[in-house]
């Protein structure tokens, strides 16, 4: 299967390799190519310049947005950042119609300007915007209303999404939501096929509001198990 993923950082990364050892042909999308490739110096989060890595992980493309919106089959995974992803997914809207976009990004504000700031061992905790009334995944199925799009593998660092068996054997839960049924079981096939065996529907895309409000709660625990950055734990609902 053709499947794209749009984003270069360190969780489009890990989608990009899984993807390839199960045999996809990948096509990653970035605003500019060869400004990628030029790329040095580490991104924001430590990762090491994109062009040293595609090097190591022959079998993926690399395009710009729509272009590998384009070469997928059916299946786009959005792995921009939440801050620009309404404007850049708006932008390809052609190119993602008809298809399944499943979305794991959080719409974090960076260096909030805020009455009471949450201190971190990295700075200060982003605010989301939106919360509460919106979300980031409803906001772009109202920019992109003939794209399918499924809110899931927010509630976890993508290295656990794509290897959930590197936390308690596997044994924890991931989530979708979204309104077309169809894309959300291409999701969960997806989710199946990385290793997850509990995957629960969360109902329509509206919920992606809890998924993403979690991303505090998530750094919280991480912070709890003395895990400044990233998170290796999982979380299970019990029933």
């Amino acid at each position: 299967m053709k499947i794209a993923i749009l984003g270069t950082g360190g969780g489009a990364r890990e989608h990009a390799a899984k993807l390839v050892e199960l045999g996809h042909e990948v096509y990653v999308g970035t605003r500019d190519p060869e400004a990628t490739l030029a790329r040095t110096e580490p991104d924001m989060m430590g990762n090491a310049p994109y062009g040293r890595w595609l090097a190591d992980h022959p079998g993926i493309t690399l395009l710009t947005f729509g272009d590998a919106a384009a070469a997928a089959d059916d299946l786009v995974v959005n792995g921009i950042d939440g801050h620009n992803a309404v404007a850049a997914l708006s932008a390809i809207a052609d190119r993602l119609a008809g298809k399944t976009l499943v979305d794991y990004a959080v719409p974090f504000v960076y260096n909030p300007d805020i009455e009471h700031p949450w201190p971190t061992p990295w700075g200060v905790m982003p605010k989301l915007d939106p919360c509460d009334t919106d979300s980031l995944g409803e906001q772009i199925q109202r920019a992109l209303p003939d794209t399918k799009v499924v809110k899931s593998f927010v509630t976890q660092e993508q290295s656990t999404v794509v290897n959930p068996a590197a936390v308690g054997g596997g044994d924890h839960t991931m989530f979708v939501a979204g309104d077309d049924t169809e894309a959300k079981q291409q999701v969960t096939d997806l989710l199946k096929a990385y290793g997850w065996t509990d995957v629960l529907d969360l109902g329509p895309l509206v919920c992606a509001r809890g998924m993403e409000m979690y991303a505090h709660m998530h750094s919280a625990i991480g912070f709890g198990l003395g895990q400044e950055f990233g998170g290796h734990f999982g979380i299970k609902v019990v029933r």
